[in-house]
């Protein structure tokens, strides 16, 4: 059993305490401003003493491949090497900073985005394989637009190698580890989906040979960046849609296959998360988001980025919908990482509704040392070796200083976010991530003054 202010090793390096920022949005892009953008970000969570940062999805190619306007791309290398700017700065704070490399294949911005199609009219989306009949009906129905390249295998190769240099890179800026967006339907998860993967070379076919483009990343790393730390979100699609509609799907069993074979792959930790095999509201459960919606700052960006106010409309109608079936569910990726970590040895994240101390104790095991009532001994059974938030830190960007060193006490602190989705909404636009519901924003200012966010340094 272990306590959030004990250190974890993860692949070789230590971190300080089991409290992780899980990746957000940080919507940083490349220009100028980039680095001190993501510093500004960043920061202050290692700052509260959160032992471990995890940069928000990165594109590993120049064009192409963001999920959402503002991502940042480290294809270039004198652009990566100005990043170390940021590891230092997180460094400085006793913190460690992992980055995440992803693609987005067929959920990228030239999917659905209708501004950036228009002024990007040649760019094709990635494809693991041509876009099930699901995909295509939405595409004639008007919702998205595909016209999608599907890659060869050499292509597959070339990809898996544009990985593993990006994360050469990243490891010469003085980025900890790595860890792969291979979940969120990005195109890891769609080499990994029989939804989406019907292939017929060595990257499909059976359940392996899904694995295989994993696994090739996994040796490209190797090779150009050493034994760093490498991680990746695993994915089981259990809350897709139910037969007919989507028939082929990765399965909870299949989930905890997949970390199975990762372990003898040579991974060194894993995050295991139960998503969709399309872009909903299942990576954000929680409420409608009223104030995102009707903010009279964004109408026009919506127009944009959808094609229109009618489409706009519609968009806003299916995330009412969505927000009803994927209401929000404490730890809800808690079963899926306690079986998960019944089967591997090495170290196993959660993330995904964790919202208390009290939580988290009874997720690393420690809910009877800590004195949390109602817990007996099985609740003391561990679920995960490290517990993160995502959404919580846009509301509290110093969250760390509440949540750490408080084990002790009989109150156990509680984050103050609402998961309303307020935050998320506005970043198809490339806003910014950040807190945009009153009461909290004045609950923060109210414990600024009060100083909950001030560390207290050992």
């Amino acid at each position: 059993m272990a306590s959030l202010e004990d250190p974890l090793d993860i692949g070789g390096v230590t971190v300080p305490n089991r409290l992780y920022r899980a990746p957000l949005l940080e919507c940083a892009g490349n220009g100028p401003d980039a680095v001190e953008t993501l510093i500004d970000d960043l920061e202050p969570a290692a700052a509260s003493g959160v032992g471990l940062i995890c940069q928000g999805a990165t594109i590993v190619r120049g064009d192409g491949g963001c999920a959402a306007p503002g991502m940042t791309r480290v294809h270039d290398p004198d652009f990566v090497d100005r990043l170390s700017r940021l590891t230092d700065r997180i460094h400085d704070h006793g913190s460690r900073i992992f980055i995440q490399l992803e693609h987005g294949g067929l959920r990228s911005m030239e999917t659905w985005h209708a501004e950036y199609r228009a002024a990007h009219p040649d760019l094709e989306q990635l494809a693991v394989s041509e876009p099930p009949w699901q995909l295509r009906l939405l595409d004639r129905l008007g919702f998205l637009e595909y016209d999608p390249h599907v890659l060869t295998t050499a292509e597959v190769y070339d990809l898996a190698a544009d990985f593993g240099r990006a994360a050469a890179r990243a490891v010469d800026a003085g980025y900890d580890g790595i860890h792969l967006a291979g979940a969120n339907m990005g195109i890891v998860q769609q080499f990994c989906s029989p939804f989406y993967n019907r292939r017929d070379d060595e990257f499909g076919g059976s359940p392996e040979a899904r694995l295989e483009f994993l696994a090739r990343v996994h040796d490209e790393i190797r090779e150009r960046a050493g034994d760093v730390p490498l991680m990746t979100k695993v994915p089981a699609e259990t809350p897709a849609p139910p037969s007919p509609l989507v028939r082929r799907k990765l399965s909870l069993e299949d989930g905890i296959e997949i970390v199975r074979r990762l372990e003898k792959i040579g991974y060194d930790a894993v995050v295991p998360v139960q998503t969709s095999v399309v872009w909903d509201m299942s990576i954000v459960r929680g409420a409608y988001p009223e104030r995102a919606w009707d903010n009279e700052a964004f109408p026009e960006e919506y127009d944009a980025a959808f094609g229109g106010s009618a489409r706009r409309r519609l968009v806003a109608l299916g995330n009412r919908l969505e927000s009803l079936h994927y209401d929000f569910e404490p730890a809800w990726n808690e079963d899926f990482c306690r079986y998960v970590r019944e089967q591997v040895s090495i170290p196993v994240l959660a993330e995904g509704g964790i919202r208390e101390r009290g939580q988290m104790d009874r997720l690393l095991g420690s809910s009877e040392r800590s004195g949390v009532e109602g817990t007996d001994a099985s609740d003391a059974t561990p679920a995960c070796d490290m517990v993160g938030m995502a959404r919580p830190f846009y509301a509290e960007p110093r969250l760390g200083a509440r949540l750490l060193e408080s084990g002790s006490g009989d109150e156990k602190p509680r984050v103050l976010c609402e998961s309303c989705n307020n935050c998320t909404v506005p970043q198809v636009t490339g806003a910014p991530g950040l807190c945009r519901t009153p009461d909290v924003v004045r609950r923060r200012g109210e414990l600024e003054r009060e100083g909950a966010y001030d560390r207290t340094e050992s």
